[in-house]
């Protein structure tokens, strides 16, 4: 069980880190303008992914859930490349990624990286950080209640997102 606390702390380190890069980039957009949308789903995704953090190792913990290898070792490589995929993600958009909906009118759509693959790559590294995380220790309430808890803030997310990048000039992929 101590080793899957570091674990969680660990993602939950990764966590602070992309709230510093976050931080930094707003600065960056705001000093071109920029145009903020979504504040209104922000406070719920950031409970849902404290939760996850607090869940995950409250979960084995309260209901001792055992390590299954076969289950815990795949879901450790979804995880490390989740986080792989997030990264990604943030060096490919650079100084224009952030954990708010923040967007510079004007500036053209990223195609690149991951984006060039897929229109929410670092979304698809949320849900798959999501299941990954608790099922690596057996914790599938967590996993379950952060996958439909998620699906709700992301069906926002996305939409507000796809909005601001619309009214921000940048078209929108269909």
């Amino acid at each position: 069980m101590i080793w899957y606390a570091l674990l969680v702390a660990a993602v939950a380190g990764e966590r602070v880190a992309e709230l510093v890069v976050a931080r930094r980039n707003e600065r960056w957009s705001r000093d071109r303008r920029a145009v903020v949308a979504g504040e209104g789903h922000y406070p719920a995704m950031v409970a849902l992914h404290v939760g996850l953090l607090v869940g995950c190792p409250l979960e084995v913990w309260l209901a001792d859930r055992p390590f299954l290898p076969a289950l815990g070792w795949p879901m450790l490589a979804v995880l490390v490349g989740a986080q792989a995929l997030r990264w990604w993600c943030v060096g490919t958009l650079g100084p224009r990624w952030n954990t708010r909906v923040i967007v510079v009118p004007g500036l053209p759509l990223v195609r690149r990286g991951p984006y060039r693959l897929l229109r929410h790559p670092n979304y698809v590294a949320v849900v798959a950080e999501g299941l990954a995380l608790p099922l690596v220790h057996t914790a599938w309430v967590t996993a379950a209640a952060f996958t439909v808890l998620d699906a709700a803030v992301l069906t926002v997310r996305v939409r507000c997102e796809n909005r601001a990048l619309a009214a921000a000039g940048a078209p929108v992929p269909a």
